[in-house]
C-alpha cells in the first residue's frame, strides 16, 4: 500500500486503541498518552518500508524489486522492529518515558499499538498483487493477495474521517476532511475511480461523520473515549470492503479460468495475477500464466486483459480508464484482451540458467516476458516495454553477478523447473 494508507490506518489504529483502553489518572498523561500512541501507530505503520535505503546494495531494477517488500516485511523482523521503536519512543521522548515508568496501561497500549502497527503494515501490503513473503526464512515464498488496489481509499474515508475529530484547530480538522473529500474527486475526475466509487466514498464518509456527531452529542462519553465509535465503523467498514473484494476476487478467478479452458482447452494455466480498481469491486486487471505443449516445443503463454464481474451493471469498457488501459467501446461486456506474448519456455529456462542477472530478476517476476533483451513482468507492462520491473540482459556478460541477492522463493518456479 501507499505510505498515506498505511499513515491514515496506523493513526486510526492508536486512535482506537487509546480510547479502548482506562483513561489515565490526570489529563496530563492522558493527553501524552494519546499523543504517544498516535505516534507510535503511524511510525509502527511506516516501519517496514526502511528497507527501501537497502535498494542501492543492488543495480536498478534489481535492488529495488528484492530489497523492498523485503527482510523488513516479515513477522521475524517485527520483532526486532517493534523493540526498536519501543526503544526509540523511551530515549527520544522524555514525557513519554516518565509515563511508560508510571503506567503498566500505557505500556500496554504503546505495546498494542507497535505490534498493530508493523502487523497491519505487512498484512496490508500481502492484499495486492506486488505481495509479500512474510514467513521468511521458515518460508521463502511469495504470497499475493490480488484483492486490493495498491492506493485505496476506502482506507482514507474509513480511518480519515473518525480521525478529524481528534483535530483540535477548526481550521485544520476543515483542512483534513477537505484534502480527503477533494483527492478521491481529483481522481475520479482523472479517470481513475468510477463516479458511482466516489459517490460510495462519500456516502461512507457522511455515515462515519453521523456516527461521529452522535458520539460527540452523548453526553456521558468521557473525553478520552471520544471517536471510538466511530473508529470502530470505519475498522468494521475497511473489513468488510475487503471481504466484498474477497468475494469479487473468486468470482474473478472462475471466469478467467472458464474464459481460458474455451479458447485454448489444451493450456495449463498456472497462475491469474489479479489486480483491484480502487473503490470498485466490480472491474479488475489480470494476467494469466499457462503452459502450452511438452517438451522442446512447450511454451509460456501470457494473456492481459480486463473484466467486469457484473457487465449488466459495469461492462468492462466503463471500468477507469486510467488503471489498466481502456477497454474498446466493442469489447465483450465481461472480458476484454488486451494483449498475448507467447515465448519458448527452453529460451526462459536457458536465459535464467545462465545470465545471473535474469536469475535474480526471476525470484521477483511472477509474469515474465524475455523480449529482445529485455525483461518485463507482464503485470506492470507490455512485453519489453520500460517500467519499475524492466531488467535489461545480455549486455556485458563480464559483469559480476549480483550480490546479496535476497534468498526469495522463484514466483515462477513451476517453469524454471525441469517438469
Amino acid at each position: 500500500m501507499d505510505n498515506l494508507t498505511h499513515s491514515v490506518v496506523g493513526l486510526g489504529v492508536g486512535a482506537l486503541i487509546d480510547r479502548s483502553l482506562p483513561a489515565e489518572p490526570s489529563q496530563d498523561n492522558q493527553r501524552v498518552r494519546s499523543r504517544m500512541l498516535l505516534l507510535i501507530g503511524c511510525l509502527a505503520s511506516n516501519f517496514p518500508d526502511l528497507d527501501l535505503v537497502l535498494t542501492p546494495l543492488l543495480d536498478a531494477p534489481l535492488g529495488y524489486l528484492l530489497h523492498h517488500r523485503g527482510h523488513t516485511h516479515t513477522l521475524l523482523a517485527a520483532i526486532g522492529e517493534v523493540a526498536l521503536l519501543l526503544a526509540l519512543t523511551w530515549l527520544l521522548w522524555p514525557a513519554a518515558r516518565r509515563l511508560l515508568k508510571t503506567s503498566p496501561m500505557a505500556w500496554r497500549g504503546a505495546l498494542l499499538a507497535a505490534c498493530a502497527g508493523l502487523v497491519l503494515h505487512i498484512g496490508m501490503d500481502s492484499l495486492n498483487v506486488y505481495g509479500v513473503h512474510p514467513f521468511w526464512p521458515f518460508d521463502p515464498n511469495w504470497y499475493y493477495g490480488d484483492l486490493v488496489f495498491i492506493v485505496e481509499p476506502v482506507f482514507w474515508i474509513g480511518f480519515g474521517v473518525p480521525l478529524a475529530a481528534l483535530v483540535r484547530s477548526p481550521f485544520l480538522r476543515r483542512l483534513w476532511l477537505a484534502v480527503i473529500l477533494l483527492v478521491p474527486l481529483a481522481a475520479t475526475l482523472m479517470g481513475f475511480l468510477q463516479w458511482g466509487s466516489f459517490v460510495g466514498l462519500l456516502a461512507l464518509g457522511l455515515l462515519l461523520a453521523w456516527i461521529q456527531r452522535s458520539n460527540d452529542e452523548h453526553h456521558g462519553e468521557s473525553r478520552a473515549a471520544r471517536g471510538r465509535r466511530a473508529l470502530t465503523a470505519g475498522l468494521a467498514a475497511s473489513l468488510a470492503f475487503v471481504g466484498l473484494q474477497a468475494l469479487a476476487l473468486h468470482q474473478a478467478r472462475v471466469l478467467v479460468a472458464h474464459e481460458i479452458e474455451r479458447i485454448d482447452a489444451g493450456e495449463r494455466l498456472l497462475d491469474t495475477a489479479l489486480s483491484a480498481y480502487p473503490a470498485n469491486p466490480l472491474c479488475w486487471s489480470f494476467v494469466t500464466v499457462a503452459r502450452a505443449g511438452e517438451g522442446e516445443a512447450a511454451t509460456v503463454h501470457l494473456r492481459r486483459g480486463m473484466l467486469s464481474v457484473l457487465p449488466g451493471l459495469t461492462p468492462v469498457s466503463h471500468c477507469p480508464p486510467r488503471i489498466a488501459g481502456p477497454a474498446l467501446e466493442d469489447a465483450p461486456p465481461q472480458i476484454a484482451w488486451q494483449l498475448e506474448d507467447r515465448q519458448p519456455l527452453a529460451t526462459l529456462r536457458t536465459v535464467a540458467a545462465r545470465d545471473c542477472r535474469v536469475n535474480a530478476w526471476m525470484r521477483f517476476a511472477r509474469a515474465p516476458s524475455l523480449a529482445e533483451g529485455v525483461a518485463t513482468d507482464v503485470r506492470w507492462g507490455e512485453p519489453g516495454s520500460r517500467n519499475f520491473s524492466t531488467l535489461s540482459y545480455g549486455q556485458g556478460a563480464d559483469r559480476p553477478c549480483p550480490h546479496p541477492v535476497p534468498g526469495w522463493g522463484y514466483p515462477r518456479a513451476d517453469l524454471l523447473s525441469g517438469h
